[in-house]
């Protein structure tokens, strides 16, 4: 086996670890609400959310995976370091965001990492500015979907039950909340296992000729329109072990300290969360999982009353999301430079 082949499959291990780290990180997203509510206990809500985190692999197409592979760097300008250098910056800023346990996008940081190698190492040339126009615009938009979308529903719950009782109506949500939190690990996994399926086909694709007579011939990628379906199982099965360890130091942030809920609360927040998942990724749209939940949090927090939400907590969540792509961006760039002077004839 030549270098670059043997460089290639440990950076292949690099980015399905990011897979994991990234399920690790957002775990938080998907069980946060049904454990504060109390419906289900944090051992089985982890294996709820990872279940669907993989069972999302199959009939969710791939639409955000081709916007990450070959819609926001232009591949033929990119090497297997910037993409190396592009994952440690997603990895690294995941795993301090969590170690403060701030809810901050793995998404985001993945997309800026790459984008941040691929400057330093080709120009801002590298971009493809129109594709990252969506992308950028979700920033903003995906917190407001989540938040308009939660805030109606729990106005429409609100109505719909008026009549019913508070034991009626937390007997009801508390089986219903089973099946919003399935809704909203489906879009977690959709949208996010995605990414670095892009990330893994267009490194892939960079190192074709390496692995032109490579013995595993399915590794040979030539395409960037098609996604292999070994890329596809290992993407999901990296989020959902990840998911399975959970990253509990998020999980109070963002079912408590925003705002406290309630089993309708959580059922309208996650459901929330995922109608926005499903259409970002029906448009090929890399979005944060966590805005999106967040905002759907915010949503169902304002309706009770408006300092229900904890603004402050809010607040230093956004700042987080703003920082997100600037700080991976810097990680990955110092991250490209050193791997760059440690290369061979560097």
């Amino acid at each position: 086996m030549n270098g670059t082949v043997a460089f290639v499959l440990a950076i292949l291990l690099v980015a399905f670890a990011f897979d994991f780290v990234n399920g690790f990180h957002d775990s938080a997203n998907s069980i946060a609400t049904v454990v504060s509510t109390r419906v289900l206990p944090p051992s089985l809500a982890v294996v709820w959310a990872a279940f669907f985190n993989f069972v999302a692999a199959f009939g969710f197409g791939t639409a955000v995976a081709k916007t990450m592979g070959g819609g926001l760097i232009r591949v033929e300008l990119i090497d297997p370091q910037v993409i190396v250098a592009g994952l440690i910056g997603a990895i690294a800023w995941d795993l301090i965001t969590w170690a403060y346990g701030i809810p901050s996008s793995s998404s985001h940081a993945l997309m800026g990492g790459y984008a941040g190698a691929a400057i330093v190492k080709a120009g801002a040339g590298a971009l493809i500015a129109s594709g990252w126009v969506m992308p950028i615009l979700f920033i903003f938009l995906a917190p407001l979907m989540g938040f308009a979308l939660g805030l109606v529903m729990m106005v429409a719950v609100g109505w719909t039950f008026r009549r019913a009782s508070p034991r009626q109506v937390d007997t009801w949500f508390r089986r219903l909340q089973l099946v919003s939190a399935a809704a909203y690990s489906l879009g977690h996994g959709t949208n996010d296992a995605q990414k670095t399926m892009g990330i893994v086909v267009g490194l892939l694709f960079s190192a074709q000729v390496a692995f032109q007579h490579f013995p595993l011939r399915f590794m040979h990628i030539t395409t960037m329109s098609v996604i292999p379906l070994w890329v596809i199982l290992w993407a999901h099965a990296a989020i959902a072990l990840g998911t399975l360890t959970g990253g509990w130091r998020i999980v109070k942030t963002m079912g408590q300290r925003i705002t406290k809920l309630r089993p309708y609360g959580g059922f309208c927040a996650e459901s929330a969360g995922a109608i926005s998942l499903f259409v970002a990724s029906h448009f090929g749209i890399p979005v944060s999982t966590t805005h999106t939940i967040a905002g759907g949090i915010m949503g169902v927090g304002s309706v009770q009353r408006f300092t229900a939400v904890h603004w402050g907590v809010a607040r230093s969540i956004m700042w987080a999301w703003v920082l997100t792509i600037p700080m991976a961006a810097t990680i990955a760039w110092v991250s490209y430079l050193l791997l760059h002077s440690l290369a061979p004839g560097a």
